[in-house]
């Protein structure tokens, strides 16, 4: 699947005349809890020819492709990137710690080098915690659930623990986050759990596990209260991102 992944994207590069900077994988396969019938989440950033960002009718900053039953990919323009990584957008910087990555020329290390400046911890925390809830709220509130939907939780809440001990970026695997900050006595249900959504069809059910839900329950309360007491945080400036952004487009 690979190659063919490889394959799409140069297609894509061709197709839109672009030069894809990074492309990775994003969901579950990047999670390290991918379903026998998982499909792949690949997303990509992109920088244009220097003269399309110095047009006046600017093109859009988005690249999509129509998902299938085994891929869904999509991109960033290089612009919308480095804007989002302003506004310390959670998202962006996951896909560049992803453990799985197709096509790299060297941007991830260059954009590694300043991502630290721009992370903002009640951001992530905000962003994790209200995926959480919803995810919780929507999925895992019935007499029985989809094995895979306590994971849709239970990484976004072990990320903001991650953020709130660490002060830094969570992991994307989601063993990681475990190791770090699951309490043990929880492990054995959350293997059994890992079991069944690696080994079973996505749309699995099962009867709610009541000792997960109510680990759930108690960190949503004590993240949101730490958040209500938590201040607000001071922006870099764009100093740095505007040099990264014409050194990519060769100014």
């Amino acid at each position: 699947m690979r190659e063919i992944i490889v394959e799409k994207l140069k297609t894509i590069e061709s197709d839109e005349n672009i030069r894809i900077l990074l492309a990775v994988e994003s969901g579950s396969r990047a999670w390290g809890f991918a379903s026998p019938d998982s499909d792949y989440d690949v997303r990509f950033i992109y920088v244009r020819n220097t003269e399309d960002y110095l047009r006046l009718n600017t093109v859009r900053d988005v690249i999509e492709r129509p998902i299938s039953d085994v891929l869904d990919i999509n991109g960033w323009d290089i612009i919308k990137t480095l804007r989002l990584l302003y506004r310390s957008n959670p998202t962006l910087f996951e896909w560049v710690s992803s453990p799985v990555v197709y096509l790299d020329n060297g941007f991830r290390d260059r954009i590694h080098e300043i991502m630290p400046k721009y992370f903002y911890a009640k951001r992530g925390l905000y962003h994790y915690l209200s995926m959480a809830k919803s995810n919780y709220r929507e999925y895992l509130k019935g007499e029985t659930v989809k094995a895979k939907k306590y994971f849709y939780v239970l990484r976004p809440i072990l990320a903001c623990k991650w953020i709130l001990d660490k002060h830094s970026p969570p992991p994307m695997l989601f063993s990681d986050l475990v190791a770090a900050e699951l309490e043990p006595e929880l492990k054995p249900e959350v293997d059994m759990l890992l079991d069944i959504k690696m080994n079973a069809p996505e749309l699995k059910l099962i009867p709610r596990v009541d000792s997960i839900n109510s680990y759930l329950d108690e960190s949503i309360e004590m993240i949101e209260n730490l958040l209500d007491r938590m201040s607000d945080e001071q922006h870099n400036d764009w100093d740095e991102l505007n040099s990264l952004f014409l050194e990519i487009i060769g100014c």
